[in-house]
């Protein structure tokens, strides 16, 4: 495959990945509205799906190595860690925050964690943000400040649970980047998030007994969760990864940003959520400041790697963050 075919493949995958991320939000957002299933168990079922199908894949493409993690101690505890405090926080605040508000709103919300990343990477680099980096966190405050208040400092327009939650995901995105390290590059995503949505999984599914929940789905619930499994979770992933590797981490990052636009759209569109304008303006401050981080450049975050201590170089050199 030439260079050009290769670039236009990334580009593909990426925003179709992105995409899908946006779509399964949304499909979140259906189940609320037309179902008696809480976030937790909904994030559950989801995890369980997942983590099965990944791990299947896992098996057949390098059945060997699928359970050498478990047979170093260390790796094993940061991966239980990894699951229980990135990956399935990450899953269960961001679709609490979905049933506070909209998948919309509480995708924005979450990737304003991007910042956090950024202000963290630069305090283990030990270096001050850059012009474009101070740029993105003020536009990112403002539109924080939009969609919670409308520009009426005397009140908030969204619910306390939405804005709480919405926090939540956005630290929860941090958690989920920081916590596995050099997992992630020395299995492969599919072995390690397989096994963190198995277990993340498991402990909601325990934490929430939902095998005492009403499973008497209607069939248009079932496909909406087929959606968030397959399409919103396991294509997804595997078509933005492919994208990284053919495009880089910079450019897949900031096509990925299509993610929040496509939530809005398609509930808007589809749910008939109502938006607005200065929510839209809060949203596109919002993903403005994200694509200024994205677009601080390979180099900047190779010498932010080269500066910082050996423990945080996998931060600062860009991590996969969905």
């Amino acid at each position: 495959m030439t260079q050009k075919k290769r670039q236009i493949r990334g580009v593909i995958l990426t925003l179709t990945g992105g995409a899908a991320w946006g779509f399964s939000g949304t499909c979140g957002q259906y189940i609320f509205a037309n179902s008696q299933m809480e976030s937790g168990m909904l994030a559950a079922i989801r995890m369980l799906g997942a983590g099965v199908i990944l791990l299947l894949f896992t098996l057949f493409a390098k059945k060997k190595e699928t359970f050498a993690v478990w047979k170093k101690p260390a790796e094993a505890v940061r991966l239980v860690i990894f699951a229980v405090g990135g990956l399935m926080f990450s899953q269960f605040a961001y679709l609490t925050a979905i049933s506070y508000s909209n998948s919309g709103t509480a995708t924005v919300f979450q990737n304003t964690g991007i910042i956090l990343v950024m202000i963290i990477s630069c305090i283990l680099a030990r270096r001050l943000p850059r012009g474009k980096e101070i740029t993105a966190a003020i536009l990112t405050l403002i539109g924080v400040v939009l969609l919670a208040t409308h520009g009426r400092l005397d009140g908030l327009v969204i619910s306390g649970g939405a804005l709480t939650w919405g926090g939540l995901a956005a630290l929860a995105l941090v958690t989920y980047t920081l916590l596995p390290g050099q997992l992630l590059k020395k299995w492969g995503t599919p072995l390690v998030n397989g096994f963190a949505m198995l277990i993340g999984g498991i402990v909601l599914a325990v934490a929430f007994r939902i095998w005492e929940k009403s499973w008497d789905f209607e069939l248009h619930i079932v496909l909406a969760l087929l959606a968030m499994v397959i399409l919103g979770t396991v294509i997804a992933f595997s078509f933005y990864l492919q994208g990284v590797a053919d495009i880089g981490p910079v450019k897949a990052s900031m096509l990925a940003c299509i993610e929040p636009v496509v939530a809005t759209v398609i509930s808007a569109l589809w749910l008939g959520t109502e938006f607005a304008p200065i929510d839209l303006l809060g949203f596109a401050l919002i993903i403005g400041g994200c694509l200024l981080v994205s677009m601080s450049g390979e180099k900047d975050a190779q010498a932010d790697a080269e500066d910082a201590p050996e423990s945080s170089r996998a931060v600062v050199s860009g991590a996969d963050t969905e």
